[in-house]
């Protein structure tokens, strides 16, 4: 379980997150990390929040963020807040790491979804992009499905096929949330 000022690390996409606030915290309004990308990092895949707000606010460093099809290149001082429904995706658009503040709002499942996906990352358990395999990612994304869907295709097609991947997926054992190996220690950086 997050808690206030816990860092995670996804060695496969160089995001580290600080967690500032947690949906404990703020009574599920918001959950707030500090976001450090290194170069050439990003996040693992184009998404969308479909009832959450996510704002970005650069620290240090220049973040590149693509959302609903406009592209844009963000420096220290620069936010930009991305409005529930919209795709987006983010990048380190520099040479040095970039820091960001991001809200997101109303917290729903957000922790829960990230300390999954960073720690089957540290685990080795996803592919060179950050993904798990497709069974797996099913099982995650059919209980996450209120939080975070891919932009394609369309959403009703992919409940129709999460119904029926994330049973095959359980059959084989994947859980819906993932802290990582057992007796090994969180990947923390």
């Amino acid at each position: 379980m997050i808690r206030t000022g816990d860092t995670i690390h996804n060695p496969v996409t160089g995001e580290r997150i600080t967690f500032l606030a947690t949906s404990a915290d703020t009574d599920g309004e918001a959950v707030v990390i500090e976001t450090v990308v290194q170069p050439k990092g990003c996040v693992a895949a184009a998404h969308v929040h479909p009832s959450q707000t996510e704002r970005f606010a650069v620290v240090s460093g220049r973040l590149g963020l693509k959302a609903g099809g406009k592209k844009q290149t963000l420096d220290a001082g620069q936010f930009v807040t991305v409005e529930p429904g919209t795709a987006h995706r983010f990048w380190n658009a520099g040479e040095e790491p970039v820091r960001f503040v991001c809200e997101v709002r109303p917290a729903l499942q957000f922790e829960s979804l990230i300390e999954t996906m960073f720690a089957l990352a540290a685990d080795g358990k996803t592919n060179r992009k950050g993904m798990p395999n497709l069974l797996r990612l099913a099982v995650i994304a059919n209980a996450h499905f209120d939080t975070v869907r891919l932009p394609f295709p369309p959403s009703w097609l992919q409940k129709a096929g999460l119904v029926l991947g994330a049973p095959v997926g359980r059959l084989l054992g994947f859980q819906p949330t993932y802290a990582g190996e057992p007796g090994v220690p969180a990947a923390a950086v």
